[in-house]
């Protein structure tokens, strides 16, 4: 019998592997049906849909492997950062999903949110206030007027697979959507900013380099606590205390 390993699990989900085969278990139905659509309208690979019984979705394993993870060393070339960045240029050049995504949340909104959890950082000495001025100021230049992309949302270089320098699947689609391309671009580079420039020759087109900045100082800044809470460190090596003290 094949083992069962957990993949990542905490109290809002989880994913199991057995074999070849995925198992999502996700209490909220709405992020389960988020992702199989996108799935089925995202113009690159995606994994197949083996059978989606709520609150489970299973699916079939991508070949090949991940470009690495968020505190690890990267383990794609140059070549198959280039390749992630043309797929996602082909999803965000894609016609609009019908739902907004966790990439689309509006400007007024995310710089309350940002605000917010800036005091709760300082208040309750989770990071010191000079390290949270400075991210949340650089933060200031994501909050600005974007085209609406397809956007996968919460795309880590954990969740892209390639064989050699091909691109062979995007998984974790549940907060596709509507949103700022430059949002998938700081989340895929977040931690790894050596292979910015390849991915953005891939991408094949101009990119302001500031809000992908901004971007890592954002996402760093209102993750941290979550992370704690959920069992996760974002204080190891590379993660995302690291991307916020490299903004000093």
């Amino acid at each position: 019998m094949d083992e069962v390993k957990v993949v990542v699990a905490h109290s809002e989900r989880a994913t199991l592997r057995v074999g070849d085969v995925f198992l999502k278990v996700d209490a909220d139905q709405a992020r389960i049906d988020v992702e199989v659509e996108a799935m089925a309208l995202a113009p690159v690979p995606t994994p197949e849909v083996l059978w989606c019984k709520p609150p489970v979705l299973a699916i079939v394993a991508l070949p090949g492997t991940t470009l690495g993870r968020l505190g690890g060393p990267s383990t794609g070339s140059s070549a198959a950062w280039a390749a992630a960045g043309a797929a996602i240029r082909k999803l965000h050049d894609a016609p609009l999903p019908a739902r907004p995504g966790q990439a689309g949340r509006s400007i007024v909104a995310l710089a309350a949110e940002l605000d917010d959890e800036c005091e709760l950082l300082v208040t309750n000495g989770v990071l010191p206030a000079d390290l949270v001025t400075r991210n949340r100021r650089i933060a200031e230049a994501a909050l600005r007027p974007w085209t609406p992309a397809f956007t996968h949302g919460d795309l880590q270089i954990a969740h892209v697979f390639v064989d050699g320098d091909e691109v062979t699947g995007i998984i974790d689609w549940s907060e596709a959507g509507q949103g700022d391309a430059l949002y998938d671009l700081a989340t895929f580079t977040l931690g790894h900013e050596e292979h910015l420039d390849d991915v953005i020759a891939g991408y094949g087109t101009d990119i302001d380099l500031d809000v992908i900045h901004a971007w890592w100082s954002l996402r760093s800044l209102l993750v941290v606590r979550w992370l704690i809470e959920h069992g996760f460190d974002p204080f190891a090596p590379g993660c995302e205390v690291d991307v916020l003290r490299s903004r000093m």
